[in-house]
């Protein structure tokens, strides 16, 4: 089982960003205040029970790019920036003799909400690498690229995908996924680009019910996505992926399983931090 490719998973559906519109539709405004959640991920297998086997953190800003000369001076253009970062701890790395640190930033276009770039930074022991990604939505190019650290002089591995239309990454995927209508029975799709390839993702809302939270007991719905399986981001396993969010407006990740033959993780909630808004100008 590729345990830092389940971590990559919780990645794509516990990032977090602040729900905002469209730039073109919204007009001048502040950028949105930053969020930054904390997770704990926890794994079960057997007589193995509820180990802390790591902490995420996910945060999510505006982030100013310069103005071409011909736009308005009054424009705020703005990218959207998210990070993550997982790393392992406690019994579980030990036991394993696996200690790893992951950490995802991804670049995104507002207004198509198309992902730009993409770093990944994935740290499992001596072992690191360093991916890249750039997208080129008016060519419909992907180009992957993915470099070994502490071997500079090692020729690096290139792809180049062709794509077309909206586009996400492993951290803005959520993003996509909280801004739709989500209602039970209710299906869609995500294109995902990722080590140079790029997945056709359905989701399927499957079910609605309390739960107790970090934010009090809420309703919230569950959410699958089908990362399992033949031409799915882990297409070397079986398994199922699950994701509960706020039944709201917000859509906010408030836990998330995911059951393999390896064993299952549970992802809780477990803090939220907001800056306060910038001050009006």
């Amino acid at each position: 089982m590729k345990v830092n490719k389940i971590f990559i998973v919780l990645f794509v559906l516990l990032s977090v960003v602040p729900s905002v519109m469209a730039q073109k539709s919204a007009g001048p405004r502040h950028f949105e205040t930053a969020e930054e959640l904390h997770f704990e991920a926890e794994f079960s297998r057997s007589v193995l029970r509820k180990l802390d086997v790591a902490d995420l953190k996910f945060r999510a800003s505006r982030t100013p790019v310069a103005a071409k000369a011909e736009e308005s001076t009054d424009a705020s253009p703005y990218a959207l920036t998210f990070t993550a970062d997982v790393s392992s701890k406690g019994f579980f790395a030990r036991l394993f003799n696996l200690k790893f640190r992951e950490r995802v930033e991804s670049t995104v276009e507002p207004v198509s909400f198309t992902v730009q770039k993409t770093t990944i930074l994935d740290e499992q022991g001596k072992r690191v690498r360093a991916t890249e990604a750039t997208f080129d939505r008016s060519r419909g190019k992907m180009t992957w690229t993915l470099r070994d650290p502490n071997n500079p002089a090692a020729e690096p591995r290139h792809a180049i995908t062709d794509f077309s239309g909206q586009l996400q990454d492993v951290l803005s995927a959520i993003y996509f996924i909280r801004t739709q209508p989500l209602e039970v029975g209710k299906s869609f799709d995500i294109f995902i680009g990722d080590g140079g390839k790029v997945y056709k993702i359905p989701v399927k809302v499957v079910e609605k019910k309390r739960m107790k939270t970090v934010l009090g007991r809420v309703d919230v719905l569950r959410v699958n996505p089908e990362l399992f399986g033949p031409e799915r981001l882990i297409d070397e396993e079986k398994g199922e992926f699950s994701i509960w969010v706020t039944a709201d407006a917000r859509h906010i990740p408030v836990g998330g399983r995911v059951k393999t033959d390896y064993g299952t993780f549970e992802i809780k909630l477990k803090k939220v931090i907001t800056d306060p808004p910038p001050p009006a100008k």
